[in-house]
């Protein structure tokens, strides 16, 4: 049976729509590990401002070394955040519960430590889920707001209401977006990743086609069509070995130098070398002319010979060995010749008998003559950017030929 192309078609997974962002908190931005140093930066240095502010706004007294003490433990508290992660573990949420109780305390005794809020908001941000993160932004902002209007004494300010909510508003803001636009890319690699994960594994797949097409290809035309002139001659000799010995012998000594051929590429397809007559030497051209002289068929060269690919060489051997199987077995022709044509931008092979015919036509959609393997030879020269033509008429003979195209002098080789 004649191998024919096949195509791995798989269709577009279905991913379900856009995936949501996930909610706020633990670790989910790659650049949280850069936003959380610069928020612990912002902290200390908010905090050692503050506590400057005091102690040069203010003369030593009671609470003044309350403030130095607490400041100090806030500091090694925070210090603390990084060792113990981002997410929102038992422990994690007992520090941040610890810090917060300590920062307002401190906010209580002096209200300039206010601004240390920030930095908190975005430590709660990326520790807790989203709504409890807000719920906490709430708190402080609003614990904010009443310290600056309580314990300020510089009497009532409007901007001591608005500007706390506003840093908060903006400040969760940013966070937000930039949180979910992070969760939109990771979401977008993921695809990327899967998208190539998934090409590659059908790349796989239609190279184990090709390959498995490759194969099929060249047991077809050398050990299926070797075994089939076997079978010929050993029935011809069966035939004759009574009345013409000398014949019989003749076609046994046939049969049993094909099967030493084709012991020798069934080696070498275990090997997956080139075919048998190319590793001999001498290139396409003795490898075709050693072929020639097997099926006593008259060769020639047209043109000046270039070194061609050994896939094109390949190709045009197993073209030419399918092709005087093909005639030993469906031609009954007298006469071969097998010419091989260099161009200026192509290189052609044909092969022409005087034999029987076919209908072209009949052989392309099926019917007519049996197993020529035109198929596989159309999918040889196509492979390589070429074409194959097939010129026949019952009882007027066949001519095909290959014609592949030749590679630039810089892939051709000298």
């Amino acid at each position: 049976m004649d191998p024919t192309r096949r195509q791995a078609r798989t269709a577009p997974r279905k991913t379900g729509g856009p995936r949501p962002a996930p909610p706020l908190g633990p670790d989910h931005d790659p650049d949280a590990g850069w936003l959380g140093r610069v928020m612990h930066v912002a902290f200390f240095l908010l905090l050692g401002a503050s506590l400057v502010r005091f102690l040069i706004r203010h003369e030593w007294e009671d609470r003044s070394p309350w403030i130095i003490v607490l400041s100090a433990a806030l500091a090694a508290l925070y210090l603390l955040g990084p060792v113990l992660g981002t997410r929102a573990t038992p422990g994690r949420i007992a520090w941040l519960c610890t810090v917060v109780a300590v920062w307002v305390v401190l906010v209580v005794l002096a209200p300039s430590f206010a601004w240390c809020a920030v930095p908190l908001f975005f430590t709660g941000l990326r520790t807790l889920p989203a709504r409890a993160a807000l719920v906490l932004v709430t708190l402080l902002t609003a614990f904010v707001v009443f310290a600056q209007v309580q314990l300020s004494h510089g009497g009532w300010d409007p901007n001591l209401i608005v500007a706390p909510p506003a840093v908060a508003a903006i400040a969760t803001g940013v966070f937000v977006h930039a949180d979910r636009q992070a969760a939109r890319q990771r979401a977008l690699i993921h695809d990327l990743i899967r998208t190539r994960r998934e090409l590659a594994a059908i790349e796989r797949r239609e190279g184990t086609l090709a390959e498995r097409q490759r194969l099929s290809m060249e047991i077809h035309d050398t050990l299926a069509q070797g075994l089939s002139s076997q079978q010929m001659l050993l029935q011809a000799a069966d035939r004759t070995w009574e009345t013409d010995p000398a014949t019989a012998r003749r076609h046994v000594r046939t049969a049993e130098s094909i099967a030493e051929r084709n012991l020798a590429e069934a080696r070498r397809f275990v090997h997956d070398l080139a075919p048998a007559d190319l590793a001999e030497g001498g290139g396409l051209e003795q490898a075709l002319r050693g072929l020639a002289e097997r099926e006593s068929a008259v060769f020639r060269v047209d043109g000046t010979p270039v070194a061609l690919p050994d896939r094109a060489q390949s190709a045009l051997l197993r073209i030419a060995q399918g092709a005087f199987a093909n005639i030993r077995e469906h031609a009954g022709a007298d006469s071969t010749a097998l010419t091989l044509t260099y161009l200026d931008d192509q290189v052609v092979l044909d092969v022409a008998d005087d034999g029987s015919g076919f209908d072209p036509a009949a052989a392309r959609d099926g019917g007519g003559v049996r197993g020529h393997g035109l198929p596989a030879m159309r999918v040889r020269v196509q492979q390589l950017g070429g074409t194959l033509t097939v010129e026949s008429t019952p009882g007027e003979g066949t001519v095909l030929s290959a014609s592949i195209p030749l590679a630039p002098p810089t892939e051709a080789g000298p």
